[in-house]
């Protein structure tokens, strides 16, 4: 059973930091963009992924694991949000909304990892909750880049 928190926990700090990164990707997506519905559902994103963060650290303090405070160390996630810095500086809405879904792609495969392992089953019933807002989150943003890139 202790090896099994290992991993769980291991995981969800991965998804934490998969969090974080979101947290903060929307966040700077939202500054970026002129289009206020949008600039509030981004808003609202961000808000969404800095709960599903805390949720994640609660589970990690459950099964005695220590919670990852920090954004990505896993560089794959990091610069999949960190071009949209880039992307902002003096850019149209449509490009913002497409680094947004480059990180979105990342935040969904990164949840269908942690699905893929064996969690325990009260962690896996949430990681599985949070990956279908985080898949429909993802699934909005694609659809708003493909009205946007006409």
């Amino acid at each position: 059973m202790a090896n099994m928190n290992k991993t769980a926990i291991s995981t969800l700090n991965s998804l934490i930091e998969t969090c974080n990164d979101g947290a903060q990707g929307f966040q700077t997506a939202a500054e970026g963009i002129q289009d206020l519905s949008i600039r509030e559902l981004f808003n609202s994103y961000a808000r969404q992924r800095r709960e599903f963060a805390e949720q994640l650290r609660a589970e990690v303090r459950r099964l005695g694991g220590t919670p990852d405070e920090g954004g990505s160390v896993s560089g794959s996630v990091h610069r999949g949000w960190m071009n949209l810095k880039a992307a902002i500086a003096g850019k149209t809405d449509s490009a913002i909304i497409s680094e947004a879904e480059r990180g979105e792609d990342i935040a969904v495969a990164a949840y269908q990892q942690a699905m893929s392992g064996s969690l325990p089953a009260e962690v896996d019933a949430i990681v599985r909750s949070q990956f279908s807002d985080v898949k429909a989150a993802h699934d909005r943003v694609r659809a708003l880049e493909l009205t946007h890139s006409r």
